[in-house]
């Protein structure tokens, strides 16, 4: 698969992690970029992703295989969920895939109902605060050393407002 075959028109699929998406996970992790920014995937990321309850991760696929892996933490007053990470495979990267990926997870219609979405970046993470930037988001006050995004009102997630990027993992 080449970096110029993810049509953005095409369909993308989307379903939740399962055990069988640790061995390309972990491979796509062992690229310095995503380790540096989203990292580590080791084995108590992958037991809390399984057990998870409050949020998911996403699996976006194209034609079956994964292109991206998005994160989501629900907040339960409803209020503004949060995108935790956008992962996408190296070798689509900047190529607007993550773009589509994340417009597909967040249209993905197992979340619960809010008011909007959030999201951290680190300061330091300039491709991420590109990413977003270029998609209308606006940088707010940096929180736990994290800078708080928010999507411009009328985002057509769900009708919701919604922003994204990486946040630790816990």
């Amino acid at each position: 698969m080449t970096t110029s075959d993810l049509d953005p028109r095409a369909a993308l699929t989307v379903r939740p992690y399962e055990r069988r998406d640790e061995a390309w996970v972990r491979a796509w992790f062992r690229d310095p970029e995503l380790d540096r920014w989203l990292g580590p995937v080791d084995d108590d990321w992958c037991a809390h992703v399984e057990a998870e309850t409050q949020g998911v991760q996403l699996v976006v696929e194209h034609q079956g295989r994964p292109v991206a892996l998005v994160g989501v933490e629900w907040d339960p007053r409803g209020d503004r969920h949060a995108v935790t990470d956008v992962a996408v495979d190296p070798s689509r990267r900047r190529t607007g895939t993550g773009r589509t990926a994340l417009d597909a997870a967040l249209t993905w219609p197992g979340h619960p109902a809010a008011t909007g979405w959030v999201a951290f970046v680190d300061p330091e993470n300039t491709a991420a605060l590109g990413f977003f930037g270029a998609l209308g988001w606006t940088a707010g006050a940096v929180d736990d050393g994290l800078r708080c995004m928010t999507s411009p009102t009328g985002s057509a997630h769900r009708g919701l407002p919604a922003v994204a990027g990486p946040r630790p993992r816990g």
